[in-house]
């Protein structure tokens, strides 16, 4: 009987600690870490970030940024579906200038010609609810991922 109830215990406390571990994990890391273009990051830019995912941009990219089904075929209007914002996408490929040009003035703007469901935000959003969007996106991707952004963005020509 002490074995069973000493073995319930440690398997209560391992789900516990595994449980603290995994949400330590998913947590985005503090804004003093983060930079977009060149400026520091802050916790109202993060917040005001989200706030604006959740409004303008989930509907498309998902509540977890996770994109649309099949993100990587094209839709029978031969344009891609949105694709997710987190680590499973391709959004830390790419150097926070594009980032927020596509995002200010349409995917065209980067290449030209492009045709996308996405629209363009300018007139919709201002500069800095832009810059809060793609900040509150890169906060949530992990280490790795931030990491290989910022050095994207480091080498971008006339990026920061």
């Amino acid at each position: 009987m002490k074995r069973r109830g000493s073995f319930t215990a440690a398997a209560f406390v391992a789900a516990i600690g595994a449980a603290g571990w995994i949400a330590a994990a998913q947590q985005a890391p503090d804004a003093e870490s983060l930079t977009f273009l060149g400026e520091p990051v802050t916790a109202a830019q993060l917040a005001l970030g989200q706030e604006v995912y959740a409004a303008k941009c989930a509907s498309c990219h998902g509540a977890n940024l996770e994109g649309q089904p099949d993100w990587r075929r094209r839709n029978e209007n031969g344009r891609m579906p949105a694709p997710p914002h987190d680590a499973s996408g391709h959004t830390w490929h790419h150097a926070d200038r594009p980032l927020f040009t596509i995002t200010r003035l349409g995917v065209s703007a980067i290449v030209p010609g492009y045709e996308s469901d996405m629209p363009a935000f300018e007139g919709i959003l201002s500069d800095d609810e832009i810059a809060a969007v793609l900040a509150f996106i890169k906060s949530t991707w992990p280490e790795r991922e931030r990491g290989f952004q910022a050095e994207v963005t480091a080498n971008d020509e006339g990026g920061s």
